[in-house]
């Protein structure tokens, strides 16, 4: 079992056998506390996620999405969560709370959801239905917590709602004891033929490689879908100027061969974005990429290392799932896989969730990709 894993059930027997669920309330932020939004964030019961960050609000800003910076308070302790909001003709607001909202456990749902819809219902916003996405993991027990709150499961949208956790507390040498054979095997393969992970800095030309890298994973596997360059490069550019974004390169015959960007926040690490030539002679290479970049982000502070995206373990061994490829790499470093409980919805307004559901959010994706050429989310 995962040291994350294993966290959450703990929370889930201490909640068992301690006291009454505390009441919510919740507001926007203060200016104060969007200046030092990440520090607030990565101060979250489970830490933050990068996709709540300052740097994820600055590129999904103005995007199509209206950002709001939300903060839900519960007996002088507060977590503070991105909020991206749509406006629809007929149908109001849309509120997707990206990754959160960040609660101490599932059980505090219903009543920090209950103060959203009262803030909501109080500030007149207009919003029709609040899409969740906590980072729960998926359980029985957190199935009664999801009914309890009155969610509805809807499409998940995060490609890391399963996903391949690795702890990297320990030292060095502890965790590449932990990770398989196969993996330590093909590092150290890698490194006695003198294969060599490079670490570039931000730009165009950094940013370039990474992107045809991508690009030739996609074109060969077709295993998810790519925005634009123009996307990825302000994604880029908004993490590495907060010194949260690196670049890891692999090379061969003098061009660059593996690629990978991994994100430090707070505890955190995240391996966002990756890709690599195919048919390359060197063996061992993505893994060297990986074990040179999860050595970065031990001495960056992190202790958990997300591979972000992986088959569910239901079907990790799927040979007709799109990720397969990368469920099988990913799980070389560690065998579990966490399924998380996915985006639900909160709905405040029945009708207008049912006109939504029924087509509304269909017409409306494609009207947006037809406008626009980016993903609706």
């Amino acid at each position: 079992m995962s040291a994350h894993n294993q966290k959450y059930r703990n929370r889930a027997q201490t909640r068992l056998d301690t006291a009454p669920l505390r009441e919510f309330t919740a507001r926007f932020a203060t200016a104060e506390e969007i200046e030092n939004w990440d520090k607030h964030v990565t101060a979250n019961p489970n830490g933050g996620n990068m996709l709540q960050s300052a740097a994820y609000a600055s590129v999904k800003n103005g995007s199509g999405w209206k950002v709001r910076f939300l903060v839900l308070e519960s007996g002088g302790n507060a977590s503070y969560n991105l909020v991206l909001e749509r406006t629809f003709p007929i149908l109001g607001r849309l509120w997707y709370l990206i990754k959160g909202p960040d609660l101490a456990d599932a059980a505090e749902l219903a009543p920090a959801l209950e103060a959203c819809a009262a803030f909501v219902r109080n500030s007149k916003l207009n919003v029709f239905t609040i899409q969740v996405e906590p980072d729960v993991i998926a359980s029985g027990d957190a199935q009664k917590e999801l009914r309890a709150a009155n969610l509805v499961k809807a499409p998940n949208i995060q490609s890391n709602d399963s996903t391949a956790l690795l702890d990297i507390s320990g030292t060095e040498e502890e965790v590449f004891k932990a990770i398989s054979s196969r993996a330590r095997n093909a590092i150290r393969r890698a490194e006695r033929e003198g294969c060599q992970v490079v670490r570039q800095e931000q730009g165009p030309e950094t940013y370039r490689a990474l992107y045809d890298l991508m690009a030739d994973t996609v074109s060969a596997k077709g295993s998810m879908p790519l925005r634009s360059f123009e996307y990825y490069a302000r994604f880029w550019d908004e993490f590495c100027n907060r010194g949260q974004g690196n670049f890891f390169f692999a090379y061969e015959d003098g061009k660059p061969s593996v690629g990978a960007f991994v994100i430090n926040y707070g505890a955190k690490a995240t391996y966002k974005d990756g890709g690599s030539t195919q048919n390359r002679k060197q063996y061992g290479d993505s893994h060297l990429v990986q074990w040179a970049a999860i050595r970065r982000m031990q001495e960056l502070g992190c202790t958990e290392y997300d591979f972000c995206g992986t088959p569910p373990a239901a079907r990790i061994k799927d040979k007709t799932h799109n990720l397969f490829g990368m469920g099988m790499f990913k799980t070389s470093f560690t065998k579990t896989v966490t399924d998380f409980v996915g985006c639900h919805d909160y709905v405040l307004s029945p009708l207008r969730h049912r006109l939504w559901v029924n087509g509304g959010e269909k017409v409306f994706r494609r009207i947006e990709t037809a406008r626009t050429g980016q993903q609706f989310y």
